[in-house]
């Protein structure tokens, strides 16, 4: 199933406050329908036990839970709004977005919207585990 995460994750992040435990959960975690976890932070420190990424960086981890080869990128080196494929080989299951704009990942090398894609928002998101293989990505215009 495609989604757009953007709005979804907006709209979630605006009815349950960071810092409110939700059913149990540790504070800032979303559970969804799909058994992933996403964990929204506020923008200057990662939430306890997860990955460090600096503020303007997008963090790519090959495994997921942030483990394995990490690869930053960072405004400066990004051609907004263009696809960007990771190198050959390469591939990311986990990400942190803290670039301060929309974030979109593909599965497919081309940014192609026939596989499986979202959007995460910038301020501060931590996914240990992607739905998918991420191949490229496009940072977005805010």
């Amino acid at each position: 199933m495609r989604t757009t995460v953007l709005a979804a994750a907006l709209a979630a992040t605006a009815l349950v406050p960071a810092t409110a435990p939700a059913s149990g959960a540790a504070p800032g975690t979303d559970h969804r329908h799909t058994g992933q976890e996403r964990t929204r932070s506020a923008p200057h420190s990662p939430p306890k036990g997860l990955a460090p990424c600096g503020a303007g960086q997008l963090c790519l981890w090959a495994e997921p839970d942030f483990t394995g080869a990490a690869q930053v990128h960072e405004l400066s080196g990004v051609d907004i709004e263009s696809c960007v494929p990771l190198p050959a080989g390469r591939h990311a299951q986990a990400l942190v977005n803290r670039t301060g704009r929309p974030v979109t990942t593909y599965q497919s090398a081309e940014c192609a919207e026939t596989g499986e894609f979202e959007t995460y928002p910038g301020g501060g998101t931590w996914v240990p585990r992607s739905p998918y293989t991420v191949r490229a990505f496009k940072i977005w215009e805010s």
